[in-house]
């Protein structure tokens, strides 16, 4: 079966709400808005190798600007509106902001391949080099097993991240 170029849609059971808001421990998440702009174009642009390294993709290719990345985050709002897909802002209480997650469709970010199809939702994130280097990294993937299948409506994570925490 070729299922290249395909996704697998989320699918949210008829009065599923998915959460605005997620706490666990040293991580917190909320539902990006156009009102984290300033901080998430700080924190992409202190990042960009090690978004690249620790998840993976080709983006960010190069820092971003307030206009363009004002135009991702209104995007990001109606897909979670819609239900298509969920980016949070991760903060920490010692740190601030420190970077985000995205629940997406599988088959979005990476090629869709047979084995995936028994997964439920492509999880990544990355954080700030200050919150890796204070463990937010580790204690962000522990965050999210906890949320996903718990808090979150999705019971079999695909984790597309290129280093996950051992």
């Amino acid at each position: 079966m070729d299922i290249a170029g395909l996704t697998k849609k989320l699918a949210i059971a008829p009065g599923v709400v998915v959460p605005r808001t997620l706490d666990h421990e040293r991580v917190h998440a909320h539902a990006i808005t156009r009102d984290d702009l300033e901080a998430d174009v700080a924190g992409i642009n202190t990042s960009l190798e090690l978004i690249r390294r620790t998840r993976g993709g080709s983006w960010p290719t190069r820092p971003v600007t307030l206009e363009g990345n004002y135009v991702d985050l209104v995007w990001h709002e109606a897909e979670f509106r819609d239900d298509k897909s969920y980016t949070y802002v991760l903060t920490n209480p010692h740190h601030g902001y420190i970077g985000c997650v995205y629940l997406y469709p599988l088959g979005v970010r990476r090629q869709l391949t047979v084995e995936m199809l028994r997964h439920d939702v492509d999880v990544s994130w990355w954080v700030t080099p200050s919150a890796y280097e204070a463990g937010l990294y580790t204690a962000t993937f522990e965050a999210l097993q906890c949320w996903l299948g718990d808090e979150l409506p999705f019971a079999a994570p695909f984790y597309s991240n290129v280093e996950i925490p051992r």
